[in-house]
């Protein structure tokens, strides 16, 4: 029997990737907030993998509580990720997923692009989403994912901020308002800089961005998290005294002092 892999976090997108690894053979160990990591962590101390599936307001808690166990193993998915997570929970070598499908509950997950993938279990991850007939690719190098990651980030951030403004869909957004689209994604970018410690490609990220607005015209701009990403966004703004005048403006309009 092939060695067991823990879901910490079995919503959505935790069951997508729990069933892959079950075709593949693996026994799967959910772990929902309740349980205690430590305790499973003592019986089943080598697992295949450690997948952690929490939302993004969820992660550094989740990371820094990690039995040190299975820290080595450890398989991130979370929007809004980047080094600076892993590194202050002392995990030096994750595998990072920058998922581009989309799942909702009662509905086939709904791809945008394909998921790049790096890190150890790099493998284990592209064969567990190929069952699932889930595009991803495997990534070269530390330099690739973090502009993978920032550029999820853009995308991200960009349209859920831009849509508690303008509303509508990504296509809309491009078309009609692309102007303050592109203003907010530079204040946006001004950030990932801050976070990411260095100055990002923006012609590359840019282009990236348009390519995964035109993989899902009709996605809605403005999900359910639109307000937490930009009170996130504007605390990483005030840290790093930056001036952010688009994101100023739509903060003063929609968010509640």
């Amino acid at each position: 029997m092939k060695d067991p892999i823990i879901v910490i976090g079995l919503g959505e997108l935790g069951s997508v990737f729990a069933r892959g690894f079950l075709r593949l053979g693996h026994p799967v160990q959910g772990v929902t907030r309740h349980m205690d990591k430590q305790a499973l962590a003592d019986q089943i101390p080598n697992p295949a993998a450690v997948l952690i599936s929490v939302g993004e307001a969820d992660i550094s808690d989740v990371l820094t509580t990690l039995p040190k166990q299975w820290t080595n193993q450890t398989i991130l998915i979370q929007n809004e990720l980047l080094p600076r997570d892993w590194v202050a929970a002392n995990i030096s070598n994750p595998t990072v997923v920058s998922v581009w499908f989309e799942k909702k509950k009662g509905i086939d997950s709904k791809v945008v692009l394909p998921s790049p993938v790096y890190g150890p279990n790099a493998k284990l991850v592209f064969e567990a989403l190929a069952q699932l007939d889930l595009p991803s690719f495997i990534l070269d190098s530390k330099e690739e994912l973090n502009y993978e990651l920032v550029r999820k980030n853009l995308y991200i951030l960009t349209t859920n901020i831009a849509g508690l403004e303008v509303g509508g869909n990504v296509e809309a957004l491009t078309k009609q308002h692309h102007e303050f689209m592109t203003a907010v994604a530079n204040d946006v970018l001004d950030i990932q800089d801050w976070l990411t410690g260095q100055s990002n490609d923006r012609s590359r990220l840019m282009e990236g961005l348009l390519e995964a607005i035109r993989g899902d015209l009709e996605h809605g701009c403005m999900g359910r998290s639109a307000s937490a990403r930009l009170k996130r966004a504007m605390r990483f703004a005030r840290q790093a005294e930056l001036e952010v005048k688009t994101l100023n403006l739509i903060a003063r309009k929609h968010l509640k002092t």
